[in-house]
C-alpha cells in the first residue's frame, strides 16, 4: 500500500493521484472505476475525501457517476486544464480558434440544418438583436446563445460541446473589443445574413459572412 497522503489538502492530492492513474491509462475508458473503499484502500485516505474527489472529476466531466450502479471514465482529458489554457489565450489566437471552428459549423450547418434549427436560430437572433445597442452583458450572453445554435446545427455533438467550453473564450474576448455603448449596425446584420445563407444552403456564402464578422475588429 503507497504511503498516506498528507492531511494537508487531501482532496487536491487525491485529484493528482487519480488524475495521473487516468492518463497513464489505468483504466479504459468506459470501463467500471474501483468502489470509493477500495480507491480510499489504495490511496490510503478516507471514503469521504476519495468521495469529494470523485464528484471534482464528474463536474469536470472525465467521470460518469452512476447512482447504484458505480463511477465510470468517461475520457483521459480533463476540460479543466482545457479551460484554464483557454482563459490565458491571446485575442489573436482567440480569434484563429473561432475561424476553425464556426466556420466550419456554419457549413456543415448549410448541408444538415432542419426547420427547427433555422427557428432557433431566428428566435436566438431576434433576442441577441434586442440589446445589441443597449445591455452589453445581457447582449454578450444573448449572442453566445446565437452562436451555440449555429454550431448545434451542424448536428456533431463532439463540435457542439467543444464550443460550449470556448464560448467562455468567445464571451471574454467580445467585452475587451466591443464597445460599451456604440455599436456598428452593420456588424450585427452580419448574423442576419450568416442564418439566411444557411437556410438558402449556400456554405460558400455563410462561410465568407462568419469569416467577415470575426475578422470584423469588433467581433460583434
Amino acid at each position: 500500500m503507497p504511503e498516506p497522503l498528507l492531511k494537508r489538502s487531501l482532496v487536491d492530492q487525491a485529484l493528482e493521484r487519480l488524475r495521473e492513474r487516468i492518463a497513464q491509462g489505468h483504466w479504459a475508458v468506459g470501463e467500471r472505476l474501483p468502489t470509493e473503499p477500495e480507491l480510499a484502500l489504495e490511496l490510503g485516505i478516507s471514503r469521504n475525501t476519495v468521495r469529494e474527489a470523485m464528484r471534482v472529476l464528474a463536474f469536470s466531466g472525465l467521470i460518469e457517476i452512476r447512482q447504484g450502479d458505480g463511477s465510470y471514465l468517461r475520457g483521459r482529458a480533463d476540460p479543466s486544464e482545457a479551460l484554464k489554457a483557454m482563459s490565458g489565450c491571446t485575442l489573436d489566437q482567440a480569434r484563429e480558434t473561432r475561424r476553425i471552428i464556426e466556420v466550419e459549423a456554419i457549413m456543415l450547418a448549410c448541408t444538415r440544418r432542419t426547420a427547427d434549427d433555422l427557428a432557433a436560430l431566428r428566435a436566438a437572433l431576434a433576442n441577441s438583436g434586442e440589446h445589441y445597442h443597449r445591455d452589453l452583458e445581457r447582449y454578450i450572453a444573448c449572442d453566445m446563445v446565437f452562436h451555440q445554435r449555429l454550431v448545434d446545427a451542424a448536428h456533431n455533438p463532439m463540435l457542439s460541446q467543444l464550443y460550449r467550453y470556448f464560448s467562455q473564450v468567445v464571451a471574454g474576448s467580445l467585452r475587451l473589443t466591443l464597445h460599451p455603448r456604440q455599436r456598428e449596425q452593420s456588424i450585427f446584420d452580419l448574423h442576419a445574413g450568416m442564418v439566411d445563407a444557411v437556410e438558402a444552403r449556400d456554405g460558400a456564402k455563410a462561410a465568407r459572412l462568419c469569416r467577415e464578422l470575426i475578422d470584423s475588429g469588433t467581433d460583434h
